[in-house]
């Protein structure tokens, strides 16, 4: 790929997604184009972005953005924060919520690991309320990722990376070479394709949202935009997960990192997240 092409790239993919494609890294481009190329009838990258800037079309455009913001995801991946939310987090907002159910949003859910973590830690947790209910939606930019999500159906590889055995054997049925996730746990989830540069107020208000593995690879000015309105999504007890290693230090007005250092931000720091608070 030529320069000229990478920066059509890095355009296309801050533009409609916000997102900072890594020119510096071009056989990363490739490797995540090079699929997209031979599923659309190309030769090449180099036939899939002529025919992108000659044809203009917005379907491939959309198909090249999605794939460029392709992320690796893993089951319960940075474990300590998954125990956060199962022994701390969900324990004190089912007691705090005894009529309402939890809402808990994967904003960027990729595959579905994530949101089946989350759902699967909600399953686990002690020292919840009686009746608590729980609501989970995933969403993400790519319809193949969301396609594969709402399947439920991974490899042998996939559910070795980071699944205990114990969950494995519980939570899902082998078929041949692949592990479906259970029914009970795929039906608690709702899915959308969502573009975190769109309007988000029409999710209405979460609970517990994670953002995780995104915030990395977004333009600076897009990506306080959409910190803040997911912030806004929350109610004054609400939780933000992002990664731990995230430089959020210009949301110290609206956030405040949860002791342990997973990851957990709080929008009040007057609430504890502890069940005993």
């Amino acid at each position: 790929m030529t320069p000229e092409d990478m920066d059509l790239l890095a355009a296309l993919g801050r533009a409609r997604a916000g997102v900072r494609v890594e020119t510096e890294k071009p056989y990363l481009v490739e490797s995540r184009l090079s699929p997209l190329a031979r599923r659309e009838g190309y030769d090449s990258i180099e036939a899939l972005i002529a025919a992108l800037r000659a044809k203009r079309e917005d379907r491939l455009i959309w198909a090249v953005v999605e794939a460029l913001c392709r992320s690796d995801t893993t089951f319960f991946r940075g474990r300590e924060a998954f125990a956060q939310l199962r022994d701390e987090v969900l324990p004190a907002l089912s007691h705090r919520r005894p009529d309402a159910p939890i809402r808990i949003w994967s904003a960027a859910c990729a595959t579905g690991q994530e949101v089946y973590s989350l759902a699967i830690a909600a399953n686990e947790a002690n020292a919840l309320a009686t009746g608590t209910r729980f609501e989970f939606f995933g969403s993400d930019l790519s319809e193949r990722s969301l396609e594969k999500a709402q399947a439920g159906i991974y490899t042998q590889f996939e559910v070795q990376r980071g699944l205990p055995i114990r969950m494995l054997i519980k939570y899902f049925e082998n078929q041949d070479d692949t592990w479906t996730i259970s029914p009970r746990i795929r039906q608690m989830v709702r899915w959308k394709r969502i573009n975190l540069l769109s309007d988000l107020s029409v999710m209405g208000r979460f609970d517990v949202i994670l953002l995780r593995g995104v915030l990395r690879n977004m333009d600076g000015a897009l990506r306080a935009k959409v910190v803040q309105a997911l912030v806004a999504l929350l109610p004054g007890d609400g939780v933000l997960a992002l990664d731990p290693e995230d430089d959020v230090s210009e949301f110290d007005d609206v956030l405040t990192a949860a002791p342990g250092g997973v990851g957990i931000y709080l929008r009040d720091p007057s609430v504890r997240v502890a069940a005993a608070a």
